[in-house]
């Protein structure tokens, strides 16, 4: 692939695409310059011109852009694409789905900007866990392909924003480098190494035909260097938008737990010290072999944060404080703060709307943490492989 003179007018420029309330942007910093910002969704995208401003911001079908809609020479091209039909709360459409086949349309735009010599360095895309073994293992070999296809070689890495925030968030991260740009070797590994490497990444990786394998990199990435607070560091001492249930409604939750999960109450009352604890319902088996809802705790991190599409957007928190249990809603600044969003951040006004914009994001501080240990160094140290 040529390489365009035309570059922009600082480095780290990027295009993003699905690109919701701006969480990626967060993410990348300042440093970075935003070229250009789509989403379909207008009010995901009022969020986004909130936060961020209109320039380089258009609202739209992705299948409806043209390569003549981005300005410029990205270095980076990013693309959150939907992750219903590949998520286990989905149908298992795979990327043969309506939403989730979007990742193709966000090639076709990859593919339009090469034949005009502008092919971003580093295309990054971003979706669920599932993507990993939807259909036997055959979408993320179509997700490889297509890089291997379009000049790029890539790599997987899953990253659970838990190493960062109090939310259990895994999510896969493919990362391709076009393939006549040079890199620092530091940036790979010769095989799977560290906690970004798990087995399921391995195996989907062993999967795939031998001629793709071998174009695959594995991309070293360094745990990071503080954890997480705890998930009562989330919490606001007085939440706006949400209402404390009442001493019949929280019975009501106890009522669905599991013995374990009611132990794990009554130890957190016990203590004497305050405890804030995540509560999520699971449809379970019970001795009949029936299936019944049941609602589990743990006091140490939030369950992901999903949409109404992919589950209950809307979170539940036990707070046993002084011998006594509550329970309530988790507010729309609380479900930002476990995102990783600064408090200057603005949401919708909406609850439902904000929990629909954060439960849809990509957490804040997994995108600086690549950002800062493989995106600006494969920047920073890239050069041009000569022809032949």
């Amino acid at each position: 692939m040529a390489e365009s003179s035309v570059r922009p007018s600082s480095p780290g420029g990027y295009y993003e695409f699905f690109a919701g309330g701006g969480m990626v942007r967060a993410g990348l910093g300042q440093a970075w310059q935003c070229l250009f910002a789509n989403d379909f969704d207008p009010a995901k995208a009022a969020a986004y011109e909130a936060n961020w401003g209109r320039a380089g911001l258009k609202v739209g079908d992705i299948a409806d852009l043209t390569a003549a809609d981005l300005p410029g020479t990205a270095d980076l091209m990013w693309g959150s694409f939907p992750c219903q039909d590949l998520s286990l709360a989905g149908v298992g459409a795979g990327l043969g789905g309506r939403r989730s086949g979007t990742f193709h349309t966000f090639w076709d735009l990859t593919r339009s900007l090469a034949a005009e010599g502008r092919a971003p360095r580093i295309v990054a895309v971003e979706n669920v866990c599932g993507a990993l073994t939807s259909h036997d293992g055959r979408d993320f070999e179509a997700i490889c392909r297509t890089y291997a296809e379009a000049g790029y070689r890539c790599g997987a890495l899953v990253i659970n924003a838990d190493r960062f925030l109090p939310q259990s968030r895994p999510r896969l991260f493919v990362i391709g480098v076009r393939e006549d740009v040079e890199w620092d070797p530091a940036l790979t590994t010769p095989l799977a190494d560290g906690p970004f490497h798990p087995p399921a990444v391995q195996r989907a990786v062993e999967r795939l035909p031998a001629g793709l394998q071998a174009r695959m990199v594995w991309w070293h990435l360094p745990e990071p260097e503080t954890g997480h607070a705890g998930l009562a560091s989330a919490i606001e001492p007085e939440p706006g938008g949400v209402r404390w249930h009442s001493d019949a409604e929280t019975n009501r939750l106890l009522s669905l737990m599991s013995p374990r999960n009611l132990a794990k109450v009554e130890a957190a009352r016990r203590s004497g010290e305050p405890c804030v604890g995540g509560l999520y319902r699971r449809t379970r088996r019970n001795a009949e072999g029936l299936r019944v809802q049941r609602a589990e705790v743990r006091f140490d991190i939030a369950g992901c944060l999903r949409t109404p599409g992919g589950g209950s957007s809307r979170q539940t928190l036990v707070v046993v404080e002084g011998g006594r249990i509550r329970s309530r809603l988790m507010s729309a600044r609380e479900t930002a703060r476990l995102m990783g969003l600064p408090e200057t951040y603005r949401l919708p006004a909406s609850y439902s709307a904000a929990c629909h914009l954060t439960g849809d994001g990509v957490a804040v501080p997994v995108v600086r943490h690549l950002a800062r240990w493989l995106l600006e160094p494969l920047l920073a140290g890239s050069g041009l492989r000569r022809a032949g």
